[in-house]
């Protein structure tokens, strides 16, 4: 029953691989970009196209869903995908790097005033322009990088700030509490805040397009949803501990006028006290905390625009397969750690102040020891006892000595080698791995709306507003069944062309069997010509057996009119 289990996956993974060869096939076979787009749309009710007048490209959708990696990065698929990212900037697709690095600071100097433009006139020529994926990437690349630019200049400021003693008692006024002056938003933090909120609110609507389904299988919007998240939980904590503060100061001024040689109550004196004498759980220092994180993982969002670079893109994604083998790896790595963990904590519990330091003798210190022992940065006296308990320090000796072999000698090594592994199988096909990945970067930019950067986007346009007014007029009206007879013709014509191509490929797959059967190099020639001759005979006659039917069809119609009339 087992065995017939494992058979049945692999006759699966057979299928599999035959249909992606297939859909691979077919690109291949197309001769003109009808075909191309009859392959990569599919049929809809909507039709071909999407509100942009893009094409759907319905299936190249779902190969990348389904990782289908060959497929989408076949020359055919980017020729068509590349046509829609220069969308009315055809010119620009064959300039030098040069001129389009030149485009790109033009974008970014001057985005305020495209985004003014675009917020007052989407429909001209210029938003049309600005609405393309090309410059919409351009666009939300230049404004991401001013908020890490603003992240950068804010760290600069602080800095500036950290000149002064912490215990100062300089105030604007004297009876001004010291923690008044430290806790209040900066201007630049204001900017801050506007762009996560910017950002908030276009996580927002790309979960009311996608859906939380398909939002949270993305790995790069859990990173943004937990980045956003611990910047507001940041924001929050820094105004509770403005709140507070301005509550005693607001308790100072209601009673005095100078805080010279006057005692307070311990509760508003806390607010006159330097840092070094705050409680572990104030709220500005989890504020502190929690905004260094998002800092981090703010920066580290810089490699999801990666794949749009051919240097870059397939660092990036060997560099996504190691935080993936890491993963992997963690599971081994926390089972050994605690293991170690437990048992050193077991031994030395009993010997607190008999060390010549304090490793193993409590849970945090035999994490801290083994953690850092890893990179070699424990010593090895921390398993010696000075009351001559020779037996119990055996034992540490030969805990931590298998731990060091175990973690440092095999487990890391085993890690290493699986980052190899990982980095060699993106370097051996490392063309179809950044294609695929660029694809994918691109189409989050194919989508209609979202054209205003952050923080942009969160003033409502007239397009915004006319938008919901659509929608709320379709939600509360029968919706027409129009165009119906045009959806019908396109996707009569998309069933021909698909048609077509099968016929190709059935007839390709005979001409190379029977190729293969035989080793004479003339013989197989004059098969090849004489197929070639069949297939282009029987396409012709496909063809004028349409274009009859067509004709006959139009003089029908007009003898009925003729009748009629």
């Amino acid at each position: 029953m087992i065995y017939a289990n494992f058979h049945s996956q692999n006759d699966y993974k057979k299928l599999s691989l035959q249909c992606k060869d297939f859909v691979v096939g077919l690109l291949d076979l197309c001769r003109n970009t009808e075909e191309v787009e009859a392959i990569l749309n599919g049929d809809t009710e909507t039709g071909h196209f999407d509100k942009s007048g893009r094409p759907n490209l319905v299936r190249l959708k779902l190969a990348i869903k389904y990782e289908l990696k060959k497929f989408v990065a076949h020359p055919n698929c980017q020729q068509q995908l590349l046509s829609i990212w220069y969308e009315n900037l055809s010119g620009l697709r064959q300039q030098t790097t040069a001129v389009k690095l030149l485009v790109v600071l033009g974008v970014v100097v001057g985005l305020p005033i495209l985004a003014l433009l675009y917020w007052i006139a989407p429909s001209s020529k210029l938003g049309k322009i600005i609405r393309g994926p090309f410059l919409k990437f351009v666009a939300h690349a230049a404004s991401f990088t001013i908020f890490l630019g603003l992240l950068i200049m804010n760290a600069a400021d602080r800095f500036e700030g950290t000149t002064l003693l912490p215990n100062m008692t300089i105030h604007d006024h004297p009876s001004q509490l010291f923690r008044m002056k430290i806790t209040p938003f900066t201007w630049m933090e204001m900017l801050i805040i506007s762009w996560v909120v910017g950002m908030i609110w276009a996580e927002c609507k790309e979960i009311w397009y996608q859906g939380p389904r398909e939002y949270l299988l993305e790995p790069w919007n859990l990173l943004d949803f937990g980045m956003l998240a611990i910047f507001v939980t940041s924001f929050i904590a820094r105004f509770m501990a403005f709140w507070h503060a301005n509550v005693a100061q607001s308790y100072v001024d209601k009673r005095y006028t100078d805080l010279s040689n006057i005692t307070l109550p311990l509760e508003i004196e806390y607010y006159r006290l330097a840092r070094v004498h705050w409680v572990p759980s104030d709220p500005q220092l989890i504020s502190e905390g929690l905004y260094a994180i998002a800092v981090v993982l703010s920066f580290s969002r810089i490699a999801y625009i990666l794949p749009a670079n051919e240097s870059f893109g397939p660092l990036q994604i060997s560099l996504g397969r190691t935080v993936k083998d890491i993963f992997k790896f963690m599971v081994i790595f926390i089972m050994v750690f605690v293991a170690f963990m437990i048992g050193m904590f077991n031994l030395y519990s009993y010997y607190r102040g008999a060390k010549q330091n304090g490793a193993f003798t409590t849970v945090e210190e035999s994490f801290k020891t083994l953690f850092w022992a890893i990179f070699g940065l424990s010593e090895v006296k921390s398993v010696v006892i000075n009351n001559g308990h020779k037996f119990i320090e055996n034992i540490g000796y030969v805990l931590y000595g298998v731990y060091n072999v175990t973690m440092v000698i095999v487990l890391l090594n085993m890690l290493i080698a699986m980052i190899n592994n990982s980095f060699q199988e993106i370097e051996d096909d490392a063309d179809v791995e950044w294609k695929f990945a660029r694809a994918k970067l691109w189409f989050s930019y194919f989508e209609e709306g979202g054209t205003l950067p952050v923080p942009f986007n969160l003033i409502p346009s007239p397009k915004s507003v006319i938008s919901l007014a659509m929608k709320l007029k379709q939600l509360l009206l029968i919706p027409l069944h129009r165009h119906k007879e045009d959806l019908k013709e396109d996707t009569e014509l998309n069933e021909r062309i698909m048609k077509r191509l099968i016929k190709r490929y059935v007839i390709k797959a005979q001409t190379d069997k029977e190729g293969d059967e035989v080793n004479e190099g003339e013989l197989k020639e004059i098969k090849q010509d004489i197929s070639s001759l069949r297939y282009e005979l029987l396409e012709e006659k496909s063809r004028q057996t349409e274009e009859l039917a067509d004709l006959v069809r139009r003089l029908g119609d007009r003898l009925a009119s003729h009748q009629n009339l």
